[in-house]
């Protein structure tokens, strides 16, 4: 798939241009997603976030870093943080933006170390794309969780989009996506967003401990994985 969110990352960082990236949906108009929103600071985060990085432990995988946002104040904190996604141009930024372990690649084959932290931040769940997927993903990341190791990650419940009227296929959470900038689109994909009451079953069938740490008045919630 073409890298377009790498490429509005990378002319973002450089300056290069002033074109919009822009989400297309099935279920209502397209959407802006601002650019910048992946090179906030630190004071620029919202709570969740900044929990999450709180309760980080040990070594620590960000898991589909894309500018490397995360990474950078975990670094300043001290953390041993390695910095993976799947784009060459994102991974290109992280390095140029100072982020010291950058690596490229698809964290569902990725399997080069074990972390005491896995985290996956702005719904980075939602790459898993599926529930079915979602059950493969978790199966995978045992084998890079050292023993004691977690993962945090951020989910929500979008049925208020549906307006009480939820499709009677399928799970309401289970999106298509597609990316647009400068006159250029990517393939349609799937992204995730899970409730908590869908979600504990299917990690407590893959042998997780499931705790949410903290959940806000839009729906969007923190949970810690931890290994039964």
């Amino acid at each position: 798939m073409k890298d377009i969110l790498g490429q509005a990352i990378h002319d973002h960082h450089h300056k290069l241009a002033n074109h919009k990236l822009w989400i297309n949906n099935q279920y209502g108009p397209k959407e802006e997603m601002p650019i910048d929103v992946y090179f906030r600071d630190e004071d620029d985060m919202p709570d969740i976030e900044w929990l999450a990085m709180n309760e980080c432990r040990g070594k620590v995988l960000d898991i589909g870093a894309g500018a490397g946002s995360h990474a950078l104040v975990l670094q300043a904190r001290g953390f041993d943080c390695v910095a993976l996604d799947i784009s060459p141009l994102a991974c290109e930024v992280m390095k140029e933006r100072g982020v010291a372990k950058v690596v490229k690649g698809d964290i569902f084959v990725y399997d080069e170390q074990k972390y005491d932290t896995l985290l996956l931040l702005m719904n980075g769940i939602g790459l898993t794309g599926t529930l079915e997927n979602l059950k493969v993903f978790l199966q995978h990341i045992k084998l890079l969780l050292n023993p004691g190791g977690q993962i945090l990650f951020d989910s929500s419940d979008i049925a208020y989009l549906y307006e009480d009227d939820l499709p009677e296929k399928g799970y309401y959470g289970e999106l298509l996506y597609q990316y647009q900038y400068n006159r250029q689109k990517t393939d349609w994909f799937h992204w995730l967003y899970v409730d908590e009451k869908t979600l504990e079953p299917i990690v407590n069938e893959m042998g997780f401990d499931m705790e949410v740490l903290l959940e806000d008045e839009f729906k969007q919630y923190l949970v810690r994985l931890t290994l039964k």
